[in-house]
């Protein structure tokens, strides 16, 4: 009886299942998007309830899309939007209060005030990340602190904290599985990448009683099974993955020093750096990228928050668009930006500038500025963000990159060619668009033995297009100059108080 790989893709702002055949091919898919809120400035929630009971609606929606019933799948593979943090009562099962996601910057303050008392080196030495609001460590700090309650449910063993798929395997399993992989866990600040454990001189540092963190295991094993009463039966939870750390997977980056972007709400850029801690001297962080059995995978990382999400706040807050597809159309209304350059800053710059108060800006408009300059900029100022963050990579390495393997729900030609041509490489994508539902679907078939080994998943990868840089050297290097000076005059914007 043919079996199939069931992933929950619970990304920022949608929830999609995914079921894989042993080709590693599509067979279903069913996603749902759900509600952001932001209180104040800079402040981004979300409804931990919401994100668990979309995340269960698409996965039952996925197996009858396929005409499956629920035994037909062999195993469950997580990937998830990574940083952001929930507090929930061990006892009750509901969330203390809403998800903070990891693009809030409601803790820059704090962070400051750390860096000036000398611990970013420490944080860095230890973990791998800059000391920044980005990371759920001091997410948690103000969630104990500002929750009423919560620190004393923390200290009478009551309060469980998790990134989103610890949240999501803790409802899956009914309460009897509080766990997390390496890959989720490095990406909290409070997580040494050395001694593999949860940093007991950070957790003091920021007031986090260990308590309430997940076991952290590896990225492919059976860490439990769903609870009978959601599908039916029992079925093996046997992958985690954070999302980008998947795509790097899915994306056969398995030697040191290939890379791939991934282009959805933000744009992640990951580069494998084997079993090797490379420190970075260019503002890029170094995280784990997957662990199985006992070998630990690094890699270099450089995060820009804004990337597709410039081209949701033109359909959503603009209403420039009515869809996320509509915007390439727009854009290629004209030949050109028409001198028109956005820096998508809306909530700081991630790498390499790090600039926490940093905010949205546009250059160059003009009496002839029109929609399509501006859906054009907006595209464009995903790939500037991309390139900003792969020269680092290469300054980094000490090598030259020579293809980017791209990825990701808003990628469209318009961005792949202009990202070719400013980087005068080829830019190149796989077969499957779902890259980062592919990632954890391979570590849980690996886990169960639905693959035997990385070899045989090799064998799926498929390149379905290619793009070379076409543009000429002297308009790159005009492109480039009015981008760095838009970059160069938009940096802290916000004063550190307001």
């Amino acid at each position: 009886m043919q079996k199939y790989i069931l992933s929950l893709d619970q990304g920022t702002s949608i929830s999609r299942a995914i079921i894989f055949d042993n080709s590693g091919k599509i067979i279903s898919i069913a996603q749902k998007e759900f509600e952001q809120f932001s209180p104040r400035l800079s402040w981004i929630e979300q409804d931990a309830n919401e994100i668990w009971y979309s995340q269960a609606s698409v996965a039952e929606e996925a197996i009858q899309k396929a005409g499956l019933k629920a035994e037909d799948i062999k195993a469950i593979g997580i990937t998830n939007q990574r940083e952001t943090t929930i507090l929930w009562d061990k006892e009750t099962g509901k969330p203390i209060g809403n998800a903070i996601v990891w693009q809030d910057r409601r803790t820059s303050q704090y962070c400051d005030e750390l860096k000036e008392k000398g611990y970013a080196q420490t944080i860095k030495d230890k973990t791998g990340l800059i000391l920044d609001a980005y990371f759920s460590g001091t997410k948690i700090k103000w969630l104990l602190d500002n929750i009423p309650g919560a620190r004393q449910k923390a200290e009478e063993g009551n309060l469980a904290f998790g990134t989103v798929d610890s949240w999501l395997i803790w409802k899956l399993t009914k309460g009897a599985c509080h766990v997390t992989d390496v890959s989720n866990a490095s990406r909290t600040m409070i997580y040494n990448i050395k001694s593999l454990e949860w940093d007991k001189e950070l957790l003091e540092l920021l007031d986090i009683p260990e308590n309430i963190l997940p076991e952290v295991r590896t990225s492919s094993e059976v860490y439990g099974m769903t609870s009978k009463s959601l599908f039916g039966v029992e079925i093996p939870i046997a992958g985690i993955c954070g999302d980008q750390q998947a795509a790097l997977f899915a994306q056969m980056c398995f030697e040191k020093g290939m890379v791939k972007n991934t282009y959805n709400t933000g744009c992640f850029i990951l580069m494998n750096t084997g079993d090797q801690i490379v420190t970075s001297n260019n503002n890029l962080i170094t995280t784990i990228a997957w662990q199985i059995g006992d070998k630990v995978t690094y890699a270099l990382e450089g995060s820009v928050f804004i990337g597709g999400a410039v081209i949701q706040w033109l359909r959503d807050q603009m209403n420039l668009i009515h869809s996320i597809e509509e915007i390439e159309e727009l854009a290629l209304s004209e030949k050109d930006n028409g001198g028109v350059y956005i820096v998508p800053a809306f909530t700081g710059l991630g790498a390499p500038y790090w600039d926490q108060y940093a905010r949205g800006t546009f250059w160059g408009l003009n009496m002839g500025t029109t929609p399509g300059h501006i859906a054009r900029a907006a595209l464009e100022s995903i790939a500037f963000r991309s390139r900003d963050v792969l020269k680092a990579m290469e300054r980094d390495s000490g090598n030259a990159l020579t293809q980017l393997r791209a990825g990701g729900t808003v990628l469209n030609k318009t961005i792949m060619q202009f990202q070719s041509d400013i980087l005068g490489i080829p830019v190149v994508r796989p077969n499957v668009k779902e890259i980062t539902a592919l990632g954890s679907a391979y570590l849980a078939g690996l886990a169960v033995g639905f693959w035997q080994d990385i070899e045989e998943i090799k064998a799926h990868w498929e390149i379905t297009e290619v793009y070379d840089a076409k543009m000429e050297n002297d308009k790159v290097d005009k492109t480039l100059k009015y981008w760095k000076r838009a970059i160069g005059r938009t940096g802290q914007w916000l004063d550190s108080d307001d």
